[in-house]
Parts: C-alpha cells; sequence; structure tokens
C-alpha cells in the first residue's frame, strides 16, 4: 500500500513540474512574472528524485523498498513546504 501511495506522489510530482514549467513559459511569452527559476529547478528535480526513488522501490523488497517509498513522501513534503507554503 505504501507503494501505490508513494507511486501516486510521484506521479502528482510530475504533473506539478509540468505546470509550473509551463505557467513560467506563458508567463515568458505574455511579460508576466511566472513561478521563476529557482520554484521551476525546484520542481523538475523533485520530480526526477522522486521518480528515480519510486522506481527503486518497485524494484525493491521490504526495508529498501519502504525506505524509497517514504523518501517520495519526503521529497513531495519538503518540495510543498518550500515552495507552496512559504
Amino acid at each position: 500500500m505504501l507503494r501505490a501511495l508513494s507511486g501516486a506522489v510521484a506521479a502528482g510530482l510530475v504533473v506539478m513540474a509540468i505546470l509550473v514549467v509551463g505557467a513560467q513559459y506563458l508567463g515568458n511569452q505574455r511579460a508576466f512574472p511566472g513561478p521563476g527559476t529557482v520554484s521551476v529547478v525546484a520542481h523538475i528535480a523533485a520530480a526526477v528524485t522522486a521518480i528515480l526513488a519510486q522506481h527503486f522501490s518497485d524494484h525493491r523488497r521490504r526495508g529498501s523498498s519502504a525506505l524509497a517509498s517514504t523518501a517520495v513522501l519526503v521529497i513531495a513534503g519538503g518540495l510543498l513546504w518550500t515552495q507552496w507554503w512559504s
């Protein structure tokens, strides 16, 4: 169950990264301030890291799988805390 939850969270991070990149692109095209370079880089880095951790989790068993799934949740929490709630 933990792997399924972390998989959904990792997919959500990818969707968020795509949306933030799109918002930055539209902001640049319309001379409107977008999310900013730091936010775009943070979202892309978090999405890539979460996908790698989820891949590791999906291909391992027991403790290492649970640790990698927990890492995905921590990455998502860190991204939300630093980029959305602060």
